[in-house]
């Protein structure tokens, strides 16, 4: 028979456990200080702002007003959530449009930066893939407001320029800020032009590191550039591709709100498409001030985009083990 061990016993198993335990860690600190030191103010920064904050999700909750601020307000229960899905159609809507946009800015700006870094790694002038870089990476800087202008200059009926040119070829006219569908199209070019470039600079860091000995011992083999490309290079960027859509799911609920204010001025006639979550949250909370609404809706989103992100992680592993976030 097997001897149980007695209380006294375990204990002291757990405290001599706990002294390995901080032994280790102890010395790990000494050993790897700057490290540490290195990494201090990036977790404070993260606790700062993305851990404290989450103390104010008590206002989901709460009928908020600015007198008895956010910890003394009224409770409210749920009636929060009420508010988005007492109209269905809106909420449903809401959601299909912040889904299917979102869909395909990471599918298309996947494929362009993936193509953008392959076509870099495959020029030979290093002066000329430098200086491509800078001016792939300046749209990301540009804010969306200037990005509106901009497409209103080329998109406005009366003087935009792509109607002009229509007009002197003598086709005619469309009227593109009345076009919901076509506004879809608009609307992912625009997150190409202006995001594909950052991606891209990133996926070129990876090819970077790429073992230069595959490529030479595929052309001894006499594998074209083309094969290269698609039996080397490919395969090597699947796991960074993996793990960036991931990441980019997470957020599949989650709407810029900055981006369709300012590429479609909040025009009512395209709100069929560019309606999403937070534009309608906008719309119908925060100018009210219903802040208790809008943060249940926010909760909505995260929570959501958290189980899509499970889910997401869950094929990955199926895919590949190592191509898992966790």
């Amino acid at each position: 028979m097997v001897q149980q061990a007695t209380p006294r016993e375990t204990n002291e198993r757990l405290a001599k456990r706990q002294a390995v335990s901080f032994g280790r860690l102890r010395k790990s600190i000494g050993r790897d200080a700057p490290l540490y030191l290195l990494a201090l103010p990036g977790i404070a920064v993260l606790i700062l702002f993305a851990y404290l904050p989450m103390s104010g999700l008590i206002l989901v909750f709460k009928n908020y007003n600015f007198n008895d601020g956010i910890f003394g307000s009224p409770w409210a229960g749920f009636a929060n959530f009420e508010f988005f899905f007492s109209s269905m159609e809106d909420a449903i809507r809401a959601t299909r449009n912040t889904v299917m946009l979102n869909v395909l800015y990471m599918l298309t700006g996947t494929f362009f930066s993936v193509a953008i870094a392959i076509v870099l790694n495959e020029i030979r002038s290093k002066w000329f893939v430098k200086i491509t870089q800078s001016v792939m990476f300046f749209p990301y800087f540009i804010s969306w407001i200037i990005i509106g202008a901009i497409l209103f200059s080329l998109l406005d009926y009366d003087k935009g320029i792509l109607n002009q040119s229509l007009a002197a070829l003598g086709l005619s006219q469309v009227d593109w800020y009345s076009s919901p569908w076509l506004f879809v199209v608009i609307l992912v070019l625009a997150n190409i032009w202006k995001s594909a470039g950052y991606g891209a600079i990133i996926y070129y860091a990876v090819l970077q590191g790429i073992d230069t000995s595959y490529y030479e011992a595929a052309r001894i083999d006499g594998a074209s550039r083309w094969q290269i490309i698609m039996r080397i290079t490919l395969p090597m960027l699947i796991p960074s591709i993996i793990l960036m859509s991931l990441l980019s799911i997470g957020g599949m609920l989650k709407g810029d709100l900055s981006m369709i204010m300012g590429v479609t001025f909040l025009n009512p006639l395209l709100l069929p498409t560019t309606d999403i979550i937070d534009v309608y949250v906008y719309r119908t909370a925060i100018r009210s001030g219903e802040f208790g609404f809008a943060s249940a809706i926010t909760l909505y989103q995260s929570v959501f985009g958290f189980i899509l992100v499970l889910v997401a992680n869950k094929m990955a592993g199926w895919y590949d083990k190592d191509s898992k976030l966790f």
